[in-house]
């Protein structure tokens, strides 16, 4: 009997552990081959492990869920995984994939799990019916954007085990090398994810960058000190380190 595999792709770590732990108790045969952040991740682990089954984040930063589906060319069977009921019941009233809306319910996704084990002794979905889906689903998202779904959890090694640091208690984030450096309130941790694509997931009304390697919560800004040439040190609160604000970005903080 051929082992089926299953790809979780969606930006938010904690999701992902849950959507992995809840599928471990429904589907112990199936094989979750991997966890991407977005698109791009998702299809190149695709590429490389060839899952039978995708679940995708609609909202995702860069590739998002639709894009990464037209990717995939109808090669696995699909559910996305939506903040948005209105647009679900909707948009999949064709039935040509399945969705699961957040917080994923475990009796939601046990009937879903039901649907994709006779989807696939019969294979893939009609490939006609499922453009038709992403098309209207894409449509829908179009003419009602949703507030962007900001990165909530930072998933982090810490000694010998993991750790899920919430945003709210990241002071700051540093590039050091081939790595980036997490300082929250409890420590600090090493994370392969760059400068660049953290900026692009943080809400920038609560996180900025300071400099080319640094990014800082605001809430953790205790005053500024203007410095030579435009640019200007940040001290943080309850802590003696600061942080340099370069030419670049001092307009975040002209008003403070």
């Amino acid at each position: 009997m051929n082992t089926i595999s299953a790809l979780i792709a969606d930006d938010e770590p904690l999701l992902r552990e849950r959507l992995r732990s809840h599928l471990a108790a429904l589907w112990p045969a199936l094989t979750v081959i991997g966890d991407a952040r977005n698109g791009a991740e998702a299809l190149e682990l695709f590429e490389l492990h060839q899952p039978d089954i995708v679940f995708l984040d609609i909202r995702m930063p860069g590739l998002d869920g639709i894009a990464t589906a037209r990717a995939l060319a109808r090669r696995a069977q699909l559910v996305f995984v939506t903040a948005y009921d209105q647009y679900a019941l909707q948009a999949f009233e064709q039935g040509a994939v399945d969705y699961l809306v957040k917080p994923v319910d475990p009796a939601r996704l046990a009937d879903t799990v039901q649907r994709l084990q006779g989807r696939l002794a019969t294979r893939l979905a009609d490939g006609g019916a499922l453009d038709a889906m992403l098309d209207q689903l894409a449509s829908r998202l179009g003419q009602r954007a949703a507030a962007p779904a900001w990165l909530h959890w930072i998933r982090a090694s810490v000694g010998n085990s993991v750790r899920l640091i919430p945003v709210e208690q990241v002071r700051y984030l540093r590039a050091e090398e081939k790595y980036t450096l997490v300082a929250w309130e409890e420590g600090e941790a090493l994370i392969r994810t760059s400068i660049k694509e953290l900026m692009q997931q943080l809400d920038p009304n609560r996180f900025v960058q300071t400099h080319r390697a640094v990014i800082v919560n605001l809430a953790h800004v205790g005053a500024v000190t203007r410095g030579m040439n435009e640019t200007a040190q940040l001290h943080l609160r309850g802590s003696d380190e600061t942080l340099p604000v370069s030419r670049s970005y001092l307009q975040h903080f002209r008003q403070m």
